[in-house]
């Protein structure tokens, strides 16, 4: 493993380095205004943490599982589309990284490589997460190759019924060829009914991905999902929605426990894991950190991006008292000032508020 990279900030510097601005703003860009982006991070900059002490912590156990499969820390990885724009093989590079660090790879059906050269590369559990892209029969047959390939799960993406302005990739014409809010796909036709044709045909455990209300929440689980995908898109979705932990909260005392948790958008340190974990998720799911890993240097750059998150969570648990992640809870958190103005870059003291780093 590549041990150049002090931190996940130098990490980002080389990333920057090695990308196209096209390619970069498609990483960290969201759409329009990117308010919500920005509300996924202010959401983790408006939480403190309520620390216990005198508690035996010279042990502590990172691990924790999703739909029964083990991870190391409570980390998966996001499916990213177009993941090719970021490192030539990158989908197969971040199979290579989750396989050997010890967490699952979700991968995109619109990564740019064939999901069974991806598959062979990565011995752990892997999940597919699929776009509607066409009719019932082209549904099928990509669900015959995923499970084919081994795939162990199967996520939904749900909130892109049409593609959205995002301007950042506008400005430099890298928006894909056809994709437009003025030309739906036919994905802008799906319904809970469609979801539910797809989930019993796929025989695989069932996520839903991109649910940001309690009323979706509670149809998915009457659905019979396995797990709820709390997510924005990144914020490349619907612009002006709410950040992350702001939809967790008002999701995860409606689920009760009826289903499992994924929660995504902005996760960017070790400590933001963690209030995740703390407020009902069961595990995350990174994707500008995993893009930045593999843009500074394919799977070692990933795998050092894990280790640091690893370093941060056990960080962040041991000072909270806490010696597993089945032990995090909402009284760990409470409401806080924010203390920078959030933004894709807030994380880091040193990082300038621009794109150009």
């Amino acid at each position: 493993m590549t041990t150049q990279y002090p931190t996940n900030e130098d990490i980002i510097r080389a990333a920057k380095r090695n990308l196209t601005q096209a390619g970069w703003d498609y990483l960290v860009g969201g759409t329009e205004s990117e308010t919500s982006m920005r509300r996924n991070r202010a959401s983790f900059d408006v939480k403190g943490f309520r620390p216990r002490v005198l508690v035996d912590v010279s042990t502590l156990d990172t691990s924790t599982t999703i739909l029964g499969f083990p991870t190391k820390i409570p980390v998966m990885l996001a499916p990213i589309g177009g993941l090719v724009r970021i490192h030539p093989q990158g989908p197969v590079e971040a199979a290579k990284a989750a396989s050997e660090f010890g967490v699952i790879q979700t991968l995109s059906s619109v990564s740019g490589t064939e999901l069974e050269e991806v598959a062979s590369q990565n011995d752990q559990a892997k999940f597919f997460q699929m776009y509607i892209q066409g009719d019932w029969d082209w549904i099928k047959k990509l669900l015959d190759r995923v499970n084919k390939a081994g795939f162990k799960g199967l996520a939904l993406t749900v909130d892109n019924a049409r593609y959205s302005l995002r301007e950042r990739p506008i400005r430099y014409g890298t928006t894909p060829q056809g994709l437009s809010p003025r030309t739906p796909g036919p994905g802008a036709a799906a319904t809970w009914e469609l979801m539910s044709k797809i989930k019993e045909y796929s025989g695989l455990p069932f996520m839903v991905k991109g649910i940001a209300t309690k009323e979706d929440a509670r149809l998915a689980v009457d659905h019979g999902v396995d797990v709820v995908w709390v997510s924005n898109h990144g914020g490349r979705g619907l612009d002006h929605g709410m950040g992350t932990l702001d939809m967790l909260e008002e999701i995860a005392p409606e689920i009760n426990g009826e289903a499992e948790i994924v929660a995504d958008g902005s996760i960017l340190r070790g400590s933001d894991v963690v209030k995740a974990i703390s407020l009902g998720a069961n595990m995350v799911t990174i994707g500008k950190l995993q893009g930045w890993g593999l843009a500074a240097d394919g799977h070692q750059g990933l795998l050092r991006v894990l280790n640091i998150l690893e370093e941060e969570i056990i960080s962040a648990m041991a000072l909270l008292g806490v010696t597993s992640v089945k032990g995090l809870n909402p009284s760990y958190i409470r409401s806080a000032q924010p203390v920078t103005p959030p933004h894709e870059f807030s994380s880091w003291v040193n990082m300038p508020e621009n794109r150009i780093v």
